[in-house]
């Protein structure tokens, strides 16, 4: 099979006047580049009669070496002088200023599936940008790396609108970037005059291993595509007094914390029969974040079947169990998360306070599970008109 072809590769090859006769700005990352590693800036100024004008970078920077809700100072690019106006920090968005001298922007961000992951809302707020200021948007898309055919969990309500989440999607929404930008700018009227460069050799039903593509860690806790695979659920430990693995070698893969027993906690999730994992007793130390040089205890969790695990049902399970075994020790994380200073972080991640109180109220997680499947079905109805691929 022929290796996928992304968005940056098809502008360069078969859309090379696209972009000519204007100056372009560039969100891009570390993971923007084409199947041989050019990154996005190099292949746009090699692109006759268009002139790269500024450059414009996510949460973790255009290097992506920033960790977690650090905030990003604009600077200059070493190598050119130009200006990289950073959208993650006291400004998410691009503001007329930092537009101007622009006739359009190129959108290049390697997503990860899930609700929670921020390049999704920094190009939506940039799209709501551009809409204003009159300045078209081309997104040139990349593969989802859990692929586009599972959908799984609650959809937001819009009351608890966040940088994790600024419009309802489901928790695992399905779709890839360029699909999410045509939803999001239709569905929620962005406003936006938006081009999407599609993929080549993309389908629904391909993993990341499938596309041929090389990974290149789109966040600094990112490092392979197994860690994407668990992500969808492995995020909510943020929402927890839990490590999530963060300082390790297998972030969302491991977590735990001093207080917890590693071998109770897997034995009571091998009960539970969740479907497509299995749980081994860990003990790590993580050389940053919560916990930092401390022993914890938990578990990894193992993917056995990647068709029917079912991560974020999956990490709903540990964090009630974790808290039914340490109830005295466990503990929600307080705010401020992801510049929302009020509401709790897991409430913030699940779209809503009631994943939150059903766990406090000990509601069986099957109960759980059918709540939001009314709403998942009618999410999978909406993304329908603006899927890409077959």
């Amino acid at each position: 099979m022929a290796p996928v072809r992304a968005g940056l590769d098809v502008l360069a090859d078969r859309l090379p006047t696209l972009l000519r006769g204007r100056r372009v700005g560039l969100l891009c990352h570390q993971a923007s580049v084409t199947g041989r590693l050019a990154h996005a800036a190099d292949v746009l100024r090699e692109l006759r009669g268009v002139r790269l004008a500024a450059l414009f970078a996510p949460e973790h920077g255009l290097a992506g070496a920033a960790q977690d809700h650090a905030s990003i100072a604009s600077q200059r690019e070493p190598r050119t002088g130009l200006r990289i106006w950073s959208l993650y920090g006291p400004r998410l968005a691009p503001t007329p200023a930092t537009l101007r001298g622009i006739d359009a922007l190129v959108v290049d961000l390697q997503d990860v599936g899930s609700r929670y992951y921020t390049f999704v809302w920094t190009m939506a707020l940039a799209m709501q940008a551009c809409g204003r200021a009159g300045i078209p948007v081309v997104v040139l898309d990349r593969p989802n790396p859990l692929g586009g055919v599972d959908t799984e969990g609650n959809v937001a309500d819009p009351r608890f609108a966040s940088f994790v989440g600024l419009f309802p999607l489901a928790i695992r929404h399905g779709m890839t970037i360029a699909e999410l930008a045509a939803y999001l700018n239709q569905e929620h009227a962005l406003g936006c005059d938006l081009t999407v460069v599609p993929m080549q050799g993309w389908r629904r039903a391909m993993r990341w291993e499938d596309t041929g593509l090389p990974w290149v860690a789109p966040s600094p806790n990112m490092p392979t595509p197994d860690t994407a695979r668990v992500y969808p659920g492995g995020c909510l430990i943020e929402g927890t007094n839990l490590s999530e693995g963060r300082g390790t070698t297998r972030p969302f893969e491991l977590l735990g914390a001093p207080f917890l027993d590693g071998r109770r906690l897997a034995e009571a999730l091998d009960r539970a029969r969740l479907p497509g994992v299995a749980f081994r007793p860990a003990a790590f130390e993580p050389a940053f974040h919560k916990w930092k040089g401390r022993l914890c205890h938990g578990v990894q969790v193992h993917v056995t079947d990647t068709d029917r695990f079912r991560p974020f049902l999956t990490y709903l399970a540990i964090i009630s169990e974790a808290r039914r075994q340490a109830p005295r020790r466990f503990a929600w994380r307080r705010p401020p998360y992801e510049f929302e200073r009020r509401r709790w972080p897991l409430d913030l991640l699940c779209g809503g306070a009631g994943i939150r109180r059903s766990i406090e109220r000990g509601v069986p997680l099957g109960r759980l599970e059918a709540s939001w499947q009314p709403a998942l079905a009618r999410f999978r109805r909406a993304r329908a008109p603006y899927l890409l691929y077959s």
